[in-house]
């Protein structure tokens, strides 16, 4: 499986972003699909997590009620919705895939990772 992020981006503070992941090769349909980011000196974090099939959703507290995750399954993709973004959401921001676990908000539970892509949120 390979996964490539993209829609990253510079946007000012309360600004929206839409970031995609995009799966290649094996499908995903029936893996746990996730978003980490890393800001610059930190270390990786969970951000969001989406069941196989979309009907559970999980959030790390910053970013619940700002941030939805969403998946396409038939277009093999993972969105993450961001709104009312903050300057302390700028990281680079990294999908992943996993086979179902209880691991959902552990870099653990994750099998595969893109490449990255960064955002941006000026004050």
């Amino acid at each position: 499986v390979q996964l490539q992020a993209s829609g990253g981006g510079l946007v000012q503070a309360g600004g929206s972003l839409r970031l995609s992941c995009a799966a290649y090769g094996r499908t995903v349909s029936t893996y746990n699909m996730g978003w980490f980011c890393q800001a610059p000196g930190k270390e990786r974090e969970f951000v969001a997590a989406i069941s196989w099939a979309g009907d559970f959703t999980y959030y790390s507290d910053s970013v619940k009620g700002r941030f939805t995750i969403s998946r396409d399954n038939a277009k093999k993709t993972v969105y993450l919705h961001m709104s009312s973004l903050k300057p302390e959401d700028t990281a680079v921001y990294y999908c992943a895939a996993g086979t179902p676990s209880v691991r959902v908000r552990s870099q653990s539970g994750y099998d595969y990772w893109g490449q990255g892509t960064e955002v941006t949120v000026s004050s």
